[in-house]
């Protein structure tokens, strides 16, 4: 079909036309960055945290008033804790992955070092890794006379006591190819501050930070340091999944029976503490998907009204040609070549606009860069879009007789 004729007949309409290529172009643009970042949050929210996340239950509580004898208190706890039916295994920690509380610390190779070489969650409790379900894959665990209690490492730091400090360290996979890369971990020593050298004797497959999208997703770190609940920490409960909900209710009952005094904060699943950490993520993206919806729909809308508006403008036009003997395909060509270009136009403004956007994006909210692959395949849904949206005008132009079509003139 030649085009010529097509470029002059939208000539005569430019106000019309330039409509639709900056409605095309407008929602090229913004489509192909809010799929872009659809896709980022859905990467977020499917991170693996490394922990058992089906099978835990997290419990926190705090005491009214100071205990002197916490650390007695919170081995009554975690024995009570684990007699209840269904239990595998429970600790206390300082913190979990998706958490709110986050305790991180820099990281040096050397001991004079001036800048850490990187930033490292840090995480506290005894037997958190079987209790967490974290994989242990070179190296061993803590020994029992590793541990020291929470209360006496602050001591021995502020003190300057490195002999009562922890001398060894279990660091995950991701943190040792970021200090070692290609070397050996297990053995090497690593500094943090000024007093405490850790040696590294044990590498756990992942354990995502409380924020897993600073200074690295599993850059993260496991002290043998006991805590309690005066310590702001939290009781972790591993059980099957089908008995999360009935632990858990034994657990806060038992807790609460033990000791009536003390105020519980918060009581619920690892599956609903990821949900709440990623409710932003989904709002956004629920968001942006009506956005999206709202945007083609209105294109769609935008280019079947003209086509419909063209089709009865061009009433004779179409019946002199059937006339002279054009098929009824050649009138439904002509109407799709004719909005192929414009979609064309439109989608060629909209990549520059697209680009400019997520230029934008990056500038002030450190969104990464736009894959060039979003494009090609924005540019083929927003064709297919309007080839569609035009189809209904077209196949009506298409039915009209000849000798009605002049009839109307």
């Amino acid at each position: 079909m030649a085009i010529r004729p097509i470029i002059a007949s939208l000539s005569r309409h430019r106000i019309a036309a330039a409509l639709i290529v900056f409605e095309i172009a407008l929602a090229f643009a913004i489509v192909s960055n809010a799929v872009f970042l659809i896709r980022e949050r859905l990467q977020r929210m499917d991170i693996v945290s490394g922990v058992a996340e089906h099978e835990l239950v997290e419990v926190q509580m705090a005491y009214i008033d100071h205990q002197p004898d916490a650390d007695a208190r919170a081995r009554t706890d975690l024995a009570a804790l684990r007699q209840i039916p269904g239990v595998r295994a429970a600790a206390l920690i300082d913190q979990l992955p998706f958490g709110r509380s986050s305790s991180n610390g820099g990281i040096a190779l050397h001991p004079d070092q001036q800048q850490p070489t990187v930033n490292a969650s840090e995480y506290f409790g005894k037997n958190i890794l079987s209790t967490l379900g974290v994989r242990l894959i070179a190296g061993r665990k803590f020994m029992p006379d590793e541990y020291i209690d929470f209360g006496a490492a602050i001591a021995a730091l502020h003190s300057g006591n490195a002999k009562l400090l922890p001398h060894t360290v279990i660091i995950t996979r991701g943190l040792a190819k970021r200090l070692w890369p290609g070397q050996q971990a297990l053995g090497r020593s690593i500094y943090m501050g000024t007093a405490i050298r850790l040696q590294v004797v044990g590498i756990i497959d992942r354990l995502v930070r409380p924020n897993p999208f600073h200074d690295g997703t599993d850059y993260s770190i496991v002290l043998p340091v006991r805590v309690n609940l005066q310590d702001g920490a939290l009781f972790v409960i591993r059980c099957a999944s089908q008995d999360r909900e009935r632990v858990l209710k034994a657990a806060v009952a038992t807790l609460k029976r033990i000791d009536p005094n003390r105020v519980l904060l918060k009581h619920r699943t690892f599956d609903q503490l990821r949900r709440e950490h990623f409710q932003n993520d989904r709002a956004m993206a629920g968001i942006l998907v009506g956005v999206i919806a709202a945007l083609l729909l209105t294109t769609a809308f935008g280019i079947a009204g003209l086509a419909s508006f063209w089709v009865q403008q061009r009433t004779r036009q179409i019946g002199v040609r059937r006339a002279l003997g054009a098929r009824r395909i050649d009138i439904l060509r002509y109407f799709q070549t004719e909005n192929f270009l414009l979609a064309t136009a439109g989608i060629a403004l909209g990549c520059a606009a697209a680009i400019g956007i997520n230029v934008w994006l990056m500038t002030h909210y450190a969104v990464p860069r736009l894959p060039i692959i979003y494009l090609p395949i924005g540019a083929v849904g927003l064709w297919v879009l309007g080839q569609l949206a035009v189809l209904g005008p077209a196949l009506r132009a298409a039915r009209v007789p000849p000798t009605t079509a002049m009839r109307s003139a």
